[in-house]
């Protein structure tokens, strides 16, 4: 056990059956609110107004659109495979809701009397059970495209597996420089080390290369050649509507919120706040949905800003820049906490 770990503490099994439903209570609810709120911050980058006519300020956009999609008649090509096509965009949300629940959203705190951590679980492989469950995403996405029967939908899940190999690589190889420095693979830990500087000052390069590959990860622009409208009518999902269509986008918008919440635990010292400041223990949640929140807005810039790269360019960029400077980065810092 590190310095920096917490004391093992016993959680009834009613406790975590009733933090499963707030995760994905919180989750199901932020979703929505993070659809408009992407769509009017595009708009204000781009000198438009976004969603406006659907209740105040266009709020209820969403809840209007979740009606309209669960309403749709359900219907598939003659040439899918049915259960598969119907099981692929469950196995996307449900890995995304997985990874979720890694992401530690404070301390340990003494609630109605019991020990309650913020967080889902504390494995002692966190960035390991993480990348795990991102593996098994993967194959919402392939099936997705290879159950629908579609050339154009086959073509874009082999454009995600390609895509997610190469820059799956450079993330965990950009984490791993952390994990040295902090000296433990727990989460929480994690976090704890950080208490005299924030990990993203000494491994700010293994910071830019995560960010890069998350990018990437999530199918976010400029790397959203996975869905590139221009080429592939609509990626791994273009025969989807109604609640698969649906349970994609929200899995998007799911993963980048866990990219943003590993990326705030892992380098911007998770519920901890800078300059001494040690607030009580029912405002770490709010601190760390403030920083997943810049991260996300941050996404969204990007968006507005960066155009789409070629598909060759993607790969390029994958093997010969970020994976060489990601095992630098790692044989730098495992010099320097050696020595």
């Amino acid at each position: 056990m590190t310095p920096f770990a917490l004391v093992t503490y016993f959680e009834p099994w009613w406790i975590q059956i009733i933090k499963a439903l707030v995760i994905f209570a919180v989750a199901f609810a932020i979703l929505p609110i993070l659809t408009v709120y992407e769509r009017k911050l595009l708009g204000r980058f781009q000198g438009r107004y976004g969603p406006n006519r659907v209740g105040p300020f266009g709020l209820m956009q969403p809840l209007a659109e979740i009606v309209k999609f669960a309403t749709k008649e359900p219907s598939r090509p003659t040439t899918s495979v049915g259960y598969l096509f119907r099981i692929a965009p469950a196995i996307a949300i449900l890995t995304a809701v997985a990874g979720l629940a890694l992401v530690p959203f404070g301390n340990v705190q003494t609630i109605f009397g019991y020990r309650v951590g913020l967080y889902g679980i504390d494995v002692s492989v966190g960035p390991l059970y993480v990348f795990a469950f991102a593996g098994i995403s993967f194959y919402g996405i392939m099936l997705g495209g290879w159950s629908s029967g579609s050339k154009y939908s086959f073509l874009g899940a082999m454009r995600a597996a390609a895509q997610l190999i190469s820059y799956e690589v450079s993330q965990a190889l950009s984490l791993v420089g952390v994990i040295i420095t902090a000296g433990t693979l727990s989460l929480t830990g994690i976090v704890h080390a950080q208490r005299g500087m924030w990990f993203f000052i000494p491994q700010f390069f293994g910071f830019l290369i995560f960010m890069v590959a998350s990018f990437a990860e999530t199918g976010r622009s400029p790397f959203d050649l996975v869905e590139a409208e221009t080429e592939l009518v609509g990626g791994y999902f273009t025969e989807y509507g109604g609640t698969g269509f649906v349970a994609y986008l929200f899995a998007e918008y799911m993963n980048m919120m866990v990219v943003s919440g590993i990326a705030v635990t892992m380098f911007f010292g998770g519920w901890l706040l800078p300059f001494g400041i040690h607030p009580p223990g029912w405002v770490d949640p709010i601190v760390v949905i403030v920083k997943i929140l810049l991260f996300i807005t941050f996404f969204i810039w990007i968006r507005a800003t960066l155009p789409r790269l070629r598909y060759d360019q993607l790969m390029s960029l994958g093997w010969k820049i970020l994976l060489p400077l990601a095992t630098l980065n790692l044989l730098v810092t495992a010099i320097l906490v050696a020595s």
